[in-house]
Parts: structure tokens; sequence; C-alpha cells
């Protein structure tokens, strides 16, 4: 059997236990399960923000998508016409 993680302790200070509590209100959480689901997700975004960087770069680094992106930028000059 696996054993429970071990618990932690944070100083949140003013600020941070004044937005614990509106975030645990508002989602009619406890402050506990507010502060698990809020790392959860925070890290989720982290996840997918990081995902889309290194597909930027990916794509950055392809010579037929730069070409193409540029054919398209410059399409969508012409068709806004002169200034």
């Amino acid at each position: 059997m696996a054993s429970a993680p071990h618990p932690i302790s944070l100083r949140l200070g003013r600020d941070g236990m004044q937005a614990l509590d509106d975030l645990a209100r508002r989602r009619g959480l406890t402050r506990a399960e507010a502060a698990r689901r809020a790392i959860a997700e925070t890290a989720e975004r982290e996840r997918k923000r990081s995902g889309l960087a290194a597909e930027a770069r990916r794509l950055m680094d392809d010579p037929a998508y730069v070409g193409e992106a540029r054919e398209v930028a410059a399409m969508m000059e012409e068709l806004r016409g002169p200034r």
C-alpha cells in the first residue's frame, strides 16, 4: 500500500490568504481543496503553455511553414488594399 503524501505548510501572507479564501468561497470548497485544485490547474496551464511554445519553435524551424506563412501574410496585405 502506498503511503499518503507528506503534508506541507505555507505562509501565504495577507493577500495570499485573502485570494485563497475568495477562491474557496466562490467554488464552494475548503481552503485545502481550493489550494490543491489551484496548484493542479496552474501546473496544467504551464504544461499547455510549454507545449505551445515548443510547437511554435518547431514551426519557425520549418522552412515550408515559414514560407507559407509569409505567402498568407502577403495575400492578406494585398487584400487589405491601400492605406
